[in-house]
């Protein structure tokens, strides 16, 4: 059984290590060996935060790959140190919390095959040409970059929502991969600008909560805010869809500012935001980002342009992502959601 793990665990390729060099701003991927890149700083702070003790980390990797190796023999899936860390800072270095989200994460990519299949960064590049998202290039204080949302640049013409999440999904990937921010976590902020009744109606309920669940319980990533800038009055009626789905500590996690700026600098320091928001980091560049992706192709391929990591699995119902066998309820939900929308309006 460990042989048959151990031929497809998968480390990042070594093309893509050299093109990080180009990137200086954005730490490049780990070394195929593990070794610990958390400065003392960072050390002490996971210890704190994450229970992670250094003394014992290579031991609870190794827990954590017994588990995945004798429960589930047929999962396809890497199980490099590296990889493993990032579920187990995930989930405060809890096994069986671990293991759950490991599940979850492989789980995602076949319950939504139009996410997963054939994701790479070139096929998303249409999305990231039009602006929809990007990295800041500076961390907060706290060591958290912000990934930056503009829902409004989308229309429903230009192309399937589902692309959007893709985009998000390969850009979530590049930024767990270095430890500072499986320690520190990551801020979202997302600007509204341009939202309205098609773009707030367009994904429906079903879609919304497959993104929710993904985020929360299906990626090994810690959200520590989420900032909402410029959003327009429909917006309580899609936060009213979203927060069901919500862990109450993740919806205490958002934080609406209008069109207030000192409100966000409140949350965000103007030393990382771009000039366009008040902030002293220069002029907002969307296209580093969209370079840094781009670049990273191989690595995406031999990431998730892959055989099904679940063939031959049997997941249990728990698994999978609620409405696979909803029928006719997405649409009472899509109606009940045009309807508090326009109520909002």
């Amino acid at each position: 059984m460990a042989d048959q793990h151990e031929s497809i665990s998968l480390s990042p390729p070594q093309a893509d290590r050299a093109t990080s060099a180009g990137h200086s701003w954005f730490p490049g991927p780990p070394p195929p060996m593990y070794s610990c890149t958390l400065t003392p700083e960072l050390v002490a702070k996971a210890r704190e935060e994450l229970q992670e003790k250094p003394e014992w980390r290579l031991r609870d990797v190794q827990a954590l790959r017994d588990m995945i190796l004798k429960e589930h023999p047929n999962l396809r899936t890497r199980l490099d140190d590296a990889f493993l860390l990032r579920f187990l800072r995930a989930r405060k270095f809890d096994y069986d919390r671990a293991l759950q989200l490991l599940l979850n994460y492989h789980a995602g990519r076949k319950t939504w095959p139009e996410v997963f299949q054939d994701l790479k960064p070139s096929t998303v590049k249409h999305v990231l040409d039009l602006g929809f998202l990007t990295v800041l290039p500076r961390p907060d204080p706290n060591g958290r970059y912000i990934l930056f949302l503009r829902p409004g640049k989308w229309k429903p013409n230009d192309y399937p929502f589902v692309d959007n999440v893709r985009a998000l999904y390969l850009t979530l990937e590049k930024l767990i991969q270095p430890e500072e921010t499986q320690v520190n976590g990551l801020v979202i902020l997302a600007d509204y600008t341009g939202v309205g009744m098609s773009q707030a109606s367009n994904p429906g309920p079903f879609l919304a909560k497959k993104i929710v669940s993904i985020l929360q319980d299906g990626f090994p990533i810690r959200i520590k805010a989420v900032n909402i800038i410029n959003e327009p009055r429909i917006f309580k009626g899609i936060f009213a869809i979203i927060k069901p789905f919500l862990k109450e500590k993740m919806a205490e996690r958002y934080v609406l500012h209008g069109s207030d700026l000192r409100s966000l600098h409140r949350n965000i320091l103007p030393s990382v935001l771009p000039e366009e928001y008040g902030g002293t980091a220069g002029r907002l560049d969307m296209s580093a980002w969209s370079r840094l992706l781009l670049d990273c192709e191989e690595e995406f391929v031999v990431e998730f342009c892959q055989p099904d990591p679940l063939e031959g699995v049997v997941l249990p119902d728990s698994m999978l992502c609620e409405g696979e066998q909803a029928g006719g309820r997405e649409e009472d939900g899509f109606r009940a959601l045009r309807s508090q929308l326009y109520y909002c309006y």
